[in-house]
């Protein structure tokens, strides 16, 4: 299947709601009809697969190879979902892209191994995790998978510790095309709020109720990758402007997530 870019003059809104009337079509139609119906649904969210696939890439792993397996988890997504859920469909997606891609690290690219338990566990939870999220509305905690799992959260956070420990690059290898820089010249500083923003969209109405301010510096610094001192620029502030900025607008995000009455 050929996955074609999807222009970027539509609006996300747009494409969730072609996403649900093509799901809606197929739910009752048959074969062949009905995978083709899933297939456009693929298509118009192959974007969403290549973001996530694109997370994964500093782990020294072919990006080709990312974006088929996140490919593969966001068909997964398309047959598995079920209309009658109350989370929209890349609530649901999102974490079984993540899961596939996780599995295949988990049984493809490990260079140092885990036990066994610890890699079983692994899978579990991401087996788990994207029938979790379609049912509670919102991505597991390890408190939640755990339960779900019937072990101990401590378990869970063991099993998410060791993700990582997969094919491995010297810090000092070529880090561009023309060897001006090494690897370790690019590694970037941790940043909170990574893995908030990639549960976005299970953060939907929380997102839809920031002012435009604050949408317009999560599109600037998480959907164009600019730095803190580019947005500053872009807005005509300066760099700890920003950073305050950002800081309290993934804190309200994260409030927000805890608070069932926005999920």
């Amino acid at each position: 299947m050929t996955i074609a870019p999807v222009s970027t003059a539509d609006s996300k809104q747009s494409i969730a709601d072609t996403t649900q009337e093509l799901l809606i079509q197929a739910d009752g139609t048959p074969d062949p009809r009905h995978q083709e119906l899933l297939d456009e649904v693929v298509i118009l969210n192959a974007p969403v697969a290549r973001s996530i696939a694109s997370r994964y890439r500093s782990k020294g792993v072919d990006p080709d190879d990312l974006e088929q397996v996140a490919y593969l988890g966001l068909v997964k997504a398309a047959n598995g979902y079920r209309l009658d859920a109350s989370t929209a469909f890349l609530s649901y997606a999102v974490p079984t892209i993540r899961g596939e891609l996780k599995r295949y690290f988990r049984d493809c690219a490990w260079t140092v191994r885990p036990p066994r338990r610890v890699q079983e566990m692994q899978g579990s939870i991401a087996a788990a995790e994207s029938e979790l999220t379609q049912r509670l509305g919102h991505v597991p905690t390890d408190e939640e998978t755990a339960e779900a799992l019937g072990t101990e959260a401590g378990e869970v956070v063991e099993a998410t510790s060791v993700r990582g420990c997969f094919s491995t690059l010297s810090l000092d290898a070529p880090g561009t095309v023309d060897g001006g820089t090494s690897l370790l010249d690019t590694v970037a500083d941790a940043e909170d709020g990574y893995e908030l923003v990639e549960n976005v969209h299970t953060l939907t109405p929380a997102v839809a109720s920031l002012g435009d301010r604050d949408k317009q510096i999560l599109e600037l610094r998480f959907r164009n990758g600019l730095t803190q001192e580019e947005i500053g620029n872009e807005l005509g502030v300066s760099q700890m402007q920003v950073s305050r900025l950002l800081r309290g607008i993934l804190d309200r995000l994260r409030a927000d997530l805890a608070d069932p009455a926005v999920r």
